[in-house]
């Protein structure tokens, strides 16, 4: 039986301990480790900050065909993968609207312009239409833009069941730790791990173990606010078009709303600053006056792992595979990715099974194997 270590219980981390632990040609799972720098379910996880939206067409606007061709198969493996997984999380697919202020209307027609898609996956919206979708809009808007089967995820309920699946598994967890790779050879603590595998699902915490050091990896800081806004009930993500931000404002349980919008090139992880609270809350109020009473639960930056082509990358060598650069395409791309890295481990000798009916072949632009 083999011995597989994967270092970083973020979102692709978790999940694909999870998978492994169940796959197997002879339902015989692998010995599974999970490595984590932090308690598993910290609060401040980029994966638990994040607004986990899957959006394969708004980010369209700004991403490669690539992404967005992964992104249209995640949209579609989502389901399969909670189902697989048997979790119980909550994955809403009822579209995103795209609005914008009357001043702004030129944004929102620059938007529909640099969509990589069929018209028949948006339609395009009079007020009217707007409020029949989400009433209490409340004729704020003129025109709007309805991308049909767009998804978002309750994240902190994805965190807490998976965390609680882990800790019920027969998966090894050892938390508040310390890895580091020297060639082949992984440490925990200083002290040395033997494993047949090495996944390192880390983010930013394995920028300096990348396989390959001639990709760089960067920080991009995203900036997320959530209130609990009792007097709001939007039912799925509206997305703002601006001259400097596009703000989205998510729908969680409970009436709690994920806000952000910021992207900044940066690796600081300090809270965000006043300017951009200010910005993201005034945009808020602006679309639903109800935001004017919401309580502030929580106020996050968060850093996105990416390399200088804004594309994700696993690369494989020896016995050691690399999953990152996800940027601000986590949930958009995670079971896309994950389907690929159980692809990888099977045709590298590690039987293991992939969780979805349909199977892809390698994708060449994500997967390298040096």
């Amino acid at each position: 039986m083999s011995h597989i270590a994967i270092l970083g219980a973020g979102l692709v981390g978790r999940l694909l301990a999870l998978l492994l632990a169940k796959s197997s040609e002879q339902n015989v799972a692998p010995k599974i480790s999970l490595f984590e720098q932090h308690d598993i379910n910290i609060n401040h996880a980029t994966g638990r900050v994040a607004a986990a939206m899957v959006a394969p067409l708004a980010e369209s606007v700004i991403a490669s065909t690539n992404i967005v061709a992964m992104g249209q198969q995640s949209l579609l493996l989502w389901p399969q993968l909670l189902q697989h997984l048997q979790l119980t999380t909550q994955l809403q697919q009822s579209g995103t609207l795209v609005v914008a202020h009357r001043q702004d209307h030129n944004e929102l027609q620059h938007f529909v312009q640099r969509l990589k898609t069929s018209a028949s996956q948006y339609q395009k919206l009079t007020s009217a239409q707007l409020q029949a979708l989400e009433p209490e809009l409340q004729g704020n808007f003129n025109h709007g833009l309805w991308l049909i089967d767009e998804a978002h995820i309750d994240n902190h309920q994805l965190y807490d069941e998976t965390a609680n699946a882990l800790r019920g598994s027969n998966i090894h967890i050892v938390e508040q730790c310390k890895a580091h790779l020297i060639d082949e050879q992984l440490f925990v603590n200083q002290q040395p791990v033997d494993c047949d595998w090495i996944i390192d699902c880390r983010g930013m915490g394995a920028k300096d173990n990348l396989i390959n050091p001639a990709t760089p990896l960067r920080g991009v800081r995203g900036e997320v606010i959530r209130v609990y806004a009792p007097d709001v009930n939007l039912q799925r993500p509206i997305r703002l078009m601006h001259p400097r931000y596009a703000l989205y404002i998510v729908p969680k349980a409970n009436h709690q709303y994920v806000i952000g919008a910021t992207e900044i090139e940066s690796s600081d992880d300090k809270k965000p600053s006043v300017r951009s609270t200010l910005e993201l809350l005034s945009a808020a109020y602006s679309i639903h006056k109800g935001f004017a009473e919401a309580e502030i639960v929580d106020i996050q930056a968060a850093l996105r792992p990416t390399f200088m082509d804004n594309e994700p990358h696993i690369v494989s060598h020896g016995n050691r595979i690399q999953i990152n650069g996800l940027y601000r395409h986590g949930y958009l791309l995670a079971p896309y990715v994950l389907q690929q890295t159980l692809m990888l481990l099977s045709q590298l000798g590690e039987p293991c099974s992939p969780f979805a009916v349909s199977v892809s072949p390698l994708n060449s632009t994500l997967v390298t194997q040096l």
